[in-house]
């Protein structure tokens, strides 16, 4: 019988350090710029990266065990980015417009009309999206170069001479090598790391519930969490080929989020980027045995919520080339597989083109990220595309 100990293995683990590596250093600047804005205390910063590490690990980690698949949360990036250019707006207030957008992500997931209209998007332009959402990746990991040449080099020829003689082995070996490499030119730097602060405590905020915040914070936040994170997130998984319970995974997030909205978890939604990693070959040669990738991801997200913010000091010392590389390589056989199957329907070459390019682009209208509007691209080429077919 399958347990979850004998389907682990050490690129799973590594897969799942790695997401959490990408993700908790690509975007905690915005959480902290976040709380800033709402004028919270240390201790209340602090809350902040308990509730959300708590949130993220928990999720993961549940929604992992029970599918039994690569299923991963995330913060939601661009709803902290609208936190963090608020004004006029108390922590109490938040809190309320916090539980507001829950209970709206929680309805979207129980309604199922989510998951119907992911249903209707073709694999095709699901593809594309997540090539689109990758690539920014892999074109990061190159123009690294120009800053660490030696480290990023380094990582790359580790990957390469991994993939020829151990590709299971490949990414964890990648790391190694980066991590030797940045130690060997001291660039780790640990002075910032704080011990006093290596546990995180809850701290309960009593929700005040208002109109204008509901309206000008918890529906926005709720728009582009939908828009900008879990339509990408659920393209992810559908590129990679699993067929997760969309409308549970949803509401599940959604209830993460009105639980411990209190505490700072503002919003939670299916990770896209990071659940990429371990939903790709590198986590494991055997798609059945991918989850404990993002089940390993959990729990590392555990640790970094109730080591609060002394982890979040550890993980900024890892040299931003190193973070970037190591998410590029990495992520490149998923870019590929997504390229490749993005095109191979020449009917939606075009709209899978277009989709593809205008997520590459990152351009953002009405606070809407641009994985949203390379689905609309795409689906209206689609529309003109079969019209045109289907004329005499």
């Amino acid at each position: 019988m399958r347990t979850l100990l004998s389907d682990c293995s050490p690129s799973t683990v590594v897969a799942g350090f790695v997401a959490v590596l990408v993700g908790y250093t690509s975007s905690v600047a915005i959480i902290f710029k976040a709380t800033v804005a709402l004028g919270a205390t240390p201790a209340e910063t602090a809350s902040w990266l308990w509730a959300l590490g708590l949130g993220m690990g928990l999720t993961s980690l549940a929604l992992s065990l029970w599918t039994r698949q690569p299923v991963l949360t995330a913060w939601s990036t661009p709803g902290a980015a609208l936190l963090a250019s608020t004004s006029g707006l108390n922590m109490p207030e938040a809190i309320g417009a916090f539980i507001v957008c829950g209970l709206l992500i929680a309805w979207a997931g129980w309604s199922g009309w989510f998951e119907k209209l992911m249903d209707r998007i073709p694999v095709s332009i699901a593809s594309a999206l997540l090539a689109g959402v990758l690539a920014k990746f892999g074109l990061d990991a190159v123009t690294s170069v120009r800053t660490a040449p030696g480290l990023v080099l380094a990582m790359t020829a580790a990957y390469l001479v991994g993939k020829r003689l151990w590709p299971r082995y490949a990414v964890p070996g990648v790391l190694g090598v980066g991590i030797a490499y940045a130690l060997g030119e001291g660039r780790l730097d640990f002075t910032g790391l704080d011990t006093s602060q290596m546990l995180a405590l809850p701290v309960w905020t009593t929700p005040v519930f208002t109109w204008h915040a509901a309206i000008g914070v918890a529906l926005p936040l709720f728009i582009v969490t939908m828009a900008s994170q879990n339509l990408p997130g659920v393209a992810v998984q559908r590129a990679a080929g699993y067929q997760t319970p969309v409308s549970a995974a949803i509401t599940v997030t959604g209830a993460a989020t009105t639980l411990l909205a209190p505490f700072g978890g503002y919003a939670f939604n299916l990770a896209a980027i990071t659940a990429a990693i371990c939903t790709g070959r590198e986590a494991h040669e055997d798609p059945a045995r991918r989850y404990t990738a993002s089940a390993a991801a959990g729990l590392f997200y555990v640790l970094l919520g109730l080591a609060g913010g002394a982890v979040a000091m550890l993980l900024a010392a890892f040299p931003s080339e190193l973070v970037m590389a190591i998410a590029g390589l990495a992520l490149m056989g998923t870019i590929a597989g997504a390229m490749a199957s993005a095109l191979k329907d020449e009917g939606h070459r075009d709209a899978a083109i277009l989709t593809f390019l205008v997520c590459l682009s990152g351009i953002s209208f009405f606070g809407i990220g641009a994985p949203f509007w390379g689905v609309v691209a795409g689906g209206i080429a689609t529309l003109v595309t079969g019209w045109r077919r289907a004329r005499p």
